[in-house]
């Protein structure tokens, strides 16, 4: 017998299973007490006899078990990755479906909607826009759709034209490919659309990340104070080009209502008034 053959079947001796209570020999090979299937299996290797050890049924339940658990927690370590990656401050990662207050209620339903059938929006680059007074919960509906998607295991971004100025701002080389990076993600939300200073430059960027958006036919979704009308009679001709491209990209949706933010100062300095004797 070689070194080889010799070592093959010294190999196979080795595997042998840790008997447990209630384990029992059945026909010369050991079965488990608990599901009584075997705990070796008897084969023939280079002429010898030899029963190495095999999984018994609870065995390949409980390391089936154990993967599955594994792939669960690396995919929960992606999805909250991906959360903090996505979101421009921490906040945003508490904007979810579950916290609307249901002020909205039309809104609310069409965006749940619309993650729902995410994947035929992905397919027709269809995105959202929602327009509003200051307060009306747009950046938070967009929120919703972001964490909701996240949790699927999809990659979003939300992020907003003076941050995405800025950091362009700071770089020598690279600029398109920062802007290539952005269609990494499924969905780009871009908060607080238009407060952005206008100048040559920064609407240059504006149209670049637009229109690189649009040929890769990614959706994008838009939060902006800008109302219908002024969407649909821009000052320039540069704004009508862009407002056009958006109105092709995204369904507008005008959000109406109370100043949450205003309200929701208004109870707080309350509760301090209260405490102050005010």
């Amino acid at each position: 017998m070689s070194g080889f053959e010799q070592h093959l079947i010294s190999l196979a001796n080795s595997t042998q299973p840790n008997k447990a209570d209630g384990d029992y020999i059945k026909n010369g090979l050991l079965y488990c007490g608990k599901c009584n299937t075997a705990k070796q299996v008897e084969i023939k290797l280079c002429g010898q006899i030899v029963k190495p050890y095999c999984m018994c049924r609870c065995e390949e339940e409980q390391e089936r078990q154990k993967q599955n658990e594994f792939v669960l927690q690396q995919r929960h370590e992606e999805i909250e990755r991906n959360r903090r990656d996505g979101f421009l401050d921490i906040d945003m990662m508490n904007y979810r479906f579950e916290n609307d207050d249901g002020a909205n209620a039309k809104i609310s339903d069409i965006a749940r909607r619309y993650v729902a059938n995410f994947e035929k929006m992905r397919a027709k680059g269809k995105g959202l826009m929602f327009l509003g007074n200051a307060g009306t919960g747009k950046s938070f509906m967009a929120g919703c759709i972001a964490n909701a998607l996240i949790d699927k295991g999809i990659k979003c971004l939300i992020t907003n034209f003076p941050r995405i100025i800025n950091e362009l701002s700071g770089m020598f080389e690279g600029k398109q490919a920062y802007i290539d990076n952005l269609n990494n993600y499924s969905l780009l939300v871009i908060d607080d659309f238009a407060i952005e200073r206008e100048t040559e430059y920064t609407a240059e960027i504006v149209q670049n990340v637009i229109d690189s958006r649009y040929r890769a036919g990614l959706p994008l979704i838009i939060t902006t104070n800008l109302t219908k009308t002024e969407f649909e009679h821009p000052k320039n001709i540069r704004r009508e080009r862009l407002y056009s491209r958006l109105y092709e990209m995204c369904l507008p949706l005008p959000m109406t209502g109370l100043d949450r933010r205003k309200a929701n100062a208004a109870i707080r300095d309350n509760d301090i008034k209260t405490m102050l004797g005010v």
